[in-house]
């Protein structure tokens, strides 16, 4: 019965090993959930979400007509500790340079704390700030997680605090959790761009999102096309659409809104993404994972597109 459902596989796409660095496309685990301020289970993300990419068959995108088949490589959930966030992202940053130095990585979270140390590795392999395209119910602009220093709430002003991010390039879609307008308004404030959720209910179709879409070319040219890194909190969608996150925020985006943006978008300089707050066990039929494998998908098909033309 283990053919049934590909319950055998445990890779993204069934994609059997492959020699070190031998594809152009990597992806890995990160399953750490201990920044949640809400309810716990995002460490089980990346498994979930690998068992749903099962039912993209062959991966042919029905949009870029192209397949990460052949092109991807699993590198498995990274070895780490999780007791404690420093020592957490301590031992992420050796294993995480040398996969982004070699391939085009994709990380499947976990909670948004990852994220900063992400963009602090993609800092120093690149040796300039990044563009970031942040989709998400919540701003994360927060200075303290609760009294403490960092966590999955504080990322986004950790990372323009520290010149990780250009403060004109972060880009922020789907904002609507609560929250002092300080902390709402902050990346406004600093240069950057929001899309709130608010400004997005009834755009759906390419054609509806054309001033959204133009907006943020429009960033990207005055910014001299830098390079730009997605980070995709799942709880942007709403929850009927993603109930399977610890932080669920009703008045979201749909399932439509996220796709076609990733996919009207596919021509931007990305460097690599990342896909967190996936929590399997609140999960109904396990939608929130189909909706993560399908966005990691497309976000995969639109890269192997531009590099095809």
């Amino acid at each position: 019965m283990t053919q049934f459902a590909f319950l055998s596989h445990t890779s993204f796409m069934k994609q059997p090993p492959a020699a070190p660095g031998s594809r152009p496309f990597g992806l890995a685990g990160i399953a750490w959930d201990g920044c949640v301020t809400n309810r716990p289970g995002a460490r089980f993300g990346p498994r979930a979400i690998r068992e749903a990419s099962h039912m993209l068959c062959d991966g042919i995108h029905p949009f870029f007509d192209t397949t990460p088949d052949g092109h991807l490589q699993d590198h498995g959930d990274l070895p780490l500790p999780n007791t404690s966030l420093e020592g957490m992202r301590a031992a992420m940053m050796p294993l995480i340079a040398p996969l982004i130095a070699q391939q085009h990585m994709v990380w499947l979270g976990g909670d948004h704390s990852i994220t900063l140390p992400l963009l602090r590795a993609y800092r120093a392999q690149l040796g300039r700030p990044l563009a970031c395209l942040h989709f998400d119910a919540h701003c994360d602009t927060w200075e303290d997680h609760f009294g403490e220093p960092s966590g999955h709430g504080t990322w986004v002003y950790e990372a323009l605090q520290e010149g990780l991010v250009m403060p004109q390039g972060m880009m922020q879609l789907g904002i609507r959790s609560a929250g002092q307008r300080e902390a709402r308004d902050y990346v406004r404030e600093q240069g950057g761009l929001i899309y709130d959720a608010r400004s997005l209910r009834g755009l759906e179709s390419p054609a509806q999102l054309a001033g959204v879409l133009g907006g943020i070319h429009e960033r990207m040219a005055a910014l001299g096309h830098p390079p730009v890194y997605l980070s995709l909190d799942i709880d942007c969608l709403d929850p009927a659409f993603a109930p399977g996150t610890g932080t669920p925020e009703p008045g979201g985006m749909s399932s439509n809104q996220v796709l076609s943006i990733l996919e009207e978008l596919a021509g931007l300089p990305w460097v690599g993404m990342d896909c967190v707050e996936v929590a399997p066990p609140y999960d109904h039929a396990e939608l929130t994972s189909y909706a993560a494998a399908q966005f990691v998908w497309t976000y995969l098909c639109g890269r192997l597109a531009q590099a095809a033309r």
